[in-house]
């Protein structure tokens, strides 16, 4: 039976909180025994720090990453440096020129690259709203799910567990009108077809296929009715933008006569298998009827400050009912600890006052909240439970003066991505020693795909190397991946 032995760890209150010499034994993906104040046994893997469950990524558009810091500055993106402020509508336009680009290729390296980020930051959950379908023109692939199944595979190299929310996407806005440019791609052209599409899809021990609805803008109140009754059919999550500008709250107001929110609710897609993504800007009505229903929040707070999105109302949806997750979405930045203590600290911002969440809340987020978000279950270190869980550095710079009574305290508002050494997933080391096991150099990976990605999205008819936007090192080249099936 594999065993760990934890300096400390975060236990269950059940099984006493924070304790010292935890012995974690493993049979098969699930953690078979947790017991305290026990010195190492002859075999056991020894982990210096704290260990705390997996970290759960409930929203990522794996894609997006490439554009990470090309539309702040006026650095090489696939816009023109005029473009690089605005709103949200206008970083859309640059998002759209690298969506209509990438490749089952491409997608795949990016993927596997950004997961490997992923893990190394400790997450070993994501949820991958997925809606970069069919060919740029909108034409299917041969195999309709190949992208899809590009980042199946990407998942399964970088040792993350996936949930695929493949998502329905059919109109370009409430007015009905038809997808256009990057859009075509997204679209299945009806919710039936998009249902006979997703069922093509099949997960695997460490996937799940979930569904979700791009939004109220992109998809009609009949083609939302048939995904949710898809999703509760197969009993898998369902997940949604909500009311993250608030134009489209304007738009749906005008065209409905109701908020993103009672749209949802009068299509029946609301409830506990429902996660609603952002949830930005709402009405008091709006809470009460995501509580209510027990709809589950994802905020993504990094990404919401970079798009200029605003601040939504966490602490109030908490209290009329509504679990919370945490996502990383166009990843800004890839740090589930900053994702939480942005929830504490962006509300002090917006009314002045301090103490919203508990460390312990914030911390649930980034790991409970997220798995059960995203159809798994079992983020405690509690016989039963899946055996994912992380280390924490806790002698580094910034936990430095904890104690046991604060130690959860000092991680949620204090501990970052690169505090993590070791990430076990599914019973299985992924990362030991800050290094991922499998993908090895990943930073080497990430500067292959970015730069394959953004030469797609500035030349889309194909470049020669030496126009390439970022530069890698010829000799750090990431072995292939697996060849993808064409149908």
């Amino acid at each position: 039976m594999p065993t760990w032995h934890a300096e400390l760890a975060w236990l269950p209150n059940r099984l006493g909180g924070i304790r010292e010499r935890v012995l974690i034994e493993v049979a098969g993906n699930r953690i078979a025994g947790v017991t305290p104040d026990l010195e190492p046994p002859p075999g056991a893997v020894r982990l210096a720090g704290l260990v705390i469950p997996g970290l759960a990524n409930a929203h990522s558009h794996i894609f997006q990453r490439a554009l990470r810091g090309h539309t702040e500055m006026g650095g090489p993106s696939p816009g023109s440096a005029g473009e690089n402020g605005g709103s949200f509508w206008t970083w859309r336009q640059q998002m759209y020129r690298l969506a209509a680009v990438i490749d089952p290729d491409s997608l795949h390296r990016l993927a596997r690259a950004t997961y490997g980020e992923m893990t190394l930051a400790g997450v070993t959950v994501v949820g991958e709203f997925h809606y970069l379908h069919h060919q740029p023109d909108g034409t299917p692939y041969d195999n309709p799910n190949r992208m899809g199944e590009a980042l199946i595979a990407a998942a399964a190299e970088a040792g993350i567990r996936l949930t695929l929310l493949d998502t329905c996407y059919l109109r370009g806005g409430l007015d009905g009108r038809p997808l256009e440019g990057a859009q075509r791609r997204f679209g299945d052209g009806s919710g039936a077809a998009w249902a006979t599409r997703a069922a093509g899809l099949r997960g695997e021990p460490r996937v799940r296929i979930g569904a979700a609805v791009h939004s109220v803008r992109a998809v009609d109140e009949q083609s939302i009715e048939r995904v949710a009754a898809w999703a509760a059919e197969r009993e898998v999550p369902l997940h949604v933008h909500v009311s993250e500008q608030p134009q489209e709250n304007e738009d749906c107001l005008r065209a409905t006569g109701l908020t993103p929110t009672g749209l949802l609710a009068r299509a029946g897609a609301l409830g506990p298998q429902t996660t609603a993504v952002h949830a930005t800007h709402l009405s008091s009505t709006d809470i009460q009827a995501l509580g209510g229903s027990g709809t589950t929040i994802c905020l993504c707070p990094t990404t919401e400050r970079a798009l200029g999105d605003g601040v939504g109302p966490a602490a109030a949806l908490v209290a009329a009912g509504s679990p919370l997750s945490l996502g990383s979405d166009s990843h800004a930045t890839i740090d589930l600890f900053e994702e939480a203590r942005a929830l504490e600290l962006d509300q002090r911002l917006v009314t002045g006052r301090r103490g919203h969440h508990t460390p312990e809340a914030l911390l649930r987020a980034a790991t409970a909240g997220g798995m059960a978000a995203l159809g798994w279950d079992g983020a405690e270190l509690a016989p039963g439970a899946l055996a994912d869980f992380i280390t924490l550095d806790a002698s580094s710079v910034r936990l430095a003066g904890w104690t046991r009574a604060s130690l959860l305290a000092h991680v949620a508002h204090s501990a970052t991505a690169s505090d993590v050494t070791d990430v076990v997933v599914d019973g299985r080391t992924v990362v030991s020693g800050r290094r991922h096991q499998a993908l090895g150099d990943v930073p080497a990976l990430l500067r292959d795909a970015i730069g394959r990605a953004m030469r797609l999205a500035q030349h889309p008819a194909g470049a020669p190397e030496q126009t390439a936007v970022v530069r890698t090192r010829r000799n750090s080249s990431p072995r292939r991946g697996p060849r993808l099936r064409r149908g």
